[in-house]
């Protein structure tokens, strides 16, 4: 197994990755390959000399696979022996009521935030976004598309900006390869950037911009609100011309915040520092004396949109948070059950 292949390098595989092998220990027939795509079935699965589509079994749905994954594939059966850590994980709570987790990807260097310049702009939106980057300790850029049909990009870019301190925000025109030049910095040899958004906002596009052909299916805005229509079904990687490698994934339009206090924190830095001079420790920042976050809206400091946006968001993720808590004691417990009837029944059966 061949840990330093210039194949392997190209899709990622670095020394983080590298480290968590035992040469030594590890049999000639294990070699890391990469989820390129992630279907209901099945993985495609690349590495040195291995470019494959993997039929999923029932066992291996407890890996909780997705895109980005680096995994060791047993090539003498066919088998998935177990899966890399990872350097970064983007989740969210799956849509509906239920409390389970829904993983999006794995191992990614730069976050794409895209949204663009009309009616879809949406500040609460891209701060969920950002949070979840933070969270994951993920390099987030915003890229604000469709700059060529408003009058005023750089409003927009304002607005972005102002989302969290330091930000990168770049307009850009999808269809335009030298207006997608901006975004060279974040893609070099072997770096893998995801793009997520809502439906519509042209992140299907980028990725088409930036292959150099479309292979990607488009489909246009709905022309009385600019919303888009749902057009990735499915989670994959596309290698561009300078060797970094894109994530395409399914629009969002029910992305729930859970497990990314800190990344809330991060985001909104100039509140939740002041919450911390607030007088009492579990203050609310409405009417209670010497709350610092109250003076600062006063002072014009702090815009109260965001306060509320912020409010509105914490209470989300903690109540998501607690639900999937809840969720993963229950599943543990029912676990134990099940596994304490097998017991009794093969302690019956030994009688």
């Amino acid at each position: 197994m061949n840990l330093h292949s210039s194949k392997l390098a190209s899709l990622g595989f670095d020394a983080f990755f590298q480290q968590q092998i035992n040469t030594s220990d590890s049999p000639a027939h294990l070699f890391p390959v990469r989820v390129m795509n992630v279907q209901r079935s099945g993985l495609h699965l690349t590495g040195e000399n291995i470019d494959r589509y993997y039929e999923l079994l029932p066992g291996d749905f407890q890996s909780g696979h997705t895109v980005g994954d680096w995994v060791l594939l047993d090539t003498s059966s066919q088998r998935i022996v177990r899966r890399l850590e990872r350097k970064s994980l983007f989740k969210r709570r799956a849509p509906g009521t239920g409390r389970r987790e829904q993983l999006i990807a794995a191992n990614v260097d730069t976050l794409f935030v895209v949204s663009s310049c009309n009616q879809d702009f949406n500040e609460a939106r891209l701060e969920r976004y950002l949070a979840i980057a933070r969270e994951s300790q993920v390099m987030a850029v915003i890229v604000l598309t469709k700059s060529d049909l408003t009058e005023d990009p750089q409003l927009y870019v304002r607005r972005a900006a102002k989302l969290m301190p330091g930000i990168q925000v770049e307009a850009i025109n999808s269809l335009d390869e030298q207006s997608l030049a901006c975004l060279d910095p974040w893609l070099g040899a072997g770096q893998t950037i995801a793009l997520l958004g809502s439906s519509g906002v042209g992140k299907s596009t980028i990725t088409n911009t930036l292959l150099g052909a479309g292979r990607i299916q488009t489909r246009d805005i709905r022309e009385d609100d600019a919303k888009g229509r749902h057009t990735t079904t499915s989670r994959s990687m596309h290698q561009l011309p300078g060797g970094a490698w894109l994530m395409d994934t399914p629009g969002m339009r029910e992305l729930q915040l859970a497990d990314v206090k800190a990344g809330l924190d991060d985001v909104f830095a100039e509140i939740s520092e002041l919450a911390e001079r607030c007088r009492f420790s579990d203050c609310q920042h409405e009417k209670e004396p010497g709350c610092a976050v109250q003076k600062a809206i006063t002072s014009g400091k702090i815009d109260q949109a965001r306060l509320n946006r912020w409010r509105k968001l914490v209470r989300e993720e903690a109540f998501n948070s607690a639900s999937i808590a809840e969720r993963r004691a229950s599943d543990r417990a029912l676990g134990r059950f099940y596994k304490s009837v097998i017991n009794d029944k093969k302690a019956q059966k030994d009688r």
